[in-house]
């Protein structure tokens, strides 16, 4: 994140729709952000969606994490260097994603969000956080966030590159989750095959039973 902060070339989806809510609300960024994320916390509930560790440290690592790498990490001079840090910034946030998401031990607000669609849906992740990263761009465009070339290409690439790396990083489910038939956070429900259907042909009588 702080690499894409440094390249200037645009802010996240979720940022540009946090920006236009607070122009439009009058709220401080901050404030729309967490308001934000505790509605988004809601929509777990229809889906079974369950916080954890994780869910509470992506609200307080993720920001101190920011901070810190701010400090040392100088803004790029160049508008190749540009490029570089936001290209990278997107990869390691998919890294980032993929390994924290696969540790099972409670996504983010937004990430759960994600993973609950795609549990109950059985669409893939690429299609899913595509999906979300689009509305939430378009909706908080309208609202009058800003967008850049940064803004388009996270959009467009997270979802596909968190498929690669979620497989890749997801720690095997362990037997006692499955036993209980916890929902596994990162998997798709499997569809249910109906059941066949026993159709009696005209004119056939049932064979009486053998007396």
């Amino acid at each position: 994140m702080a690499l894409m902060i440094r390249a200037d070339l645009g802010l996240d989806p979720w940022d540009v729709f946090h920006q236009g809510l607070a122009e439009r609300t009058g709220w401080s960024f901050g404030v729309v952000t967490i308001v934000v994320g505790a509605a988004v916390l809601l929509l777990w509930w229809p889906m079974r969606q369950r916080p954890g560790l994780g869910t509470v440290s992506n609200v307080f690592v993720i920001g101190v994490a920011v901070d810190a790498s701010l400090r040392w990490l100088p803004a790029p001079d160049a508008s190749g260097r540009q490029l570089a840090f936001l290209v990278f910034g997107v990869v390691l946030n998919a890294v980032a994603g993929g390994a924290y998401i696969g540790a099972r031990l409670g996504p983010g607000p937004r990430d759960g969000l994600m993973t609950g669609l795609v549990r109950i849906t059985g669409r893939s992740v690429r299609l899913i956080r595509t999906g979300i990263e689009v509305t939430v761009l378009v909706v908080g465009f309208a609202l009058g966030g800003s967008l850049g070339l940064g803004t388009v290409l996270y959009a467009l690439t997270i979802g596909p590159l968190l498929q690669v790396f979620l497989p890749l990083l997801t720690v095997p489910e362990r037997r006692s989750e499955v036993a209980a038939g916890e929902p596994d956070p990162v998997a798709p429900v499997a569809p249910v095959a109906p059941a066949a259907a026993v159709v009696e042909q005209p004119g056939t009588l049932a064979p009486a039973p053998a007396g």
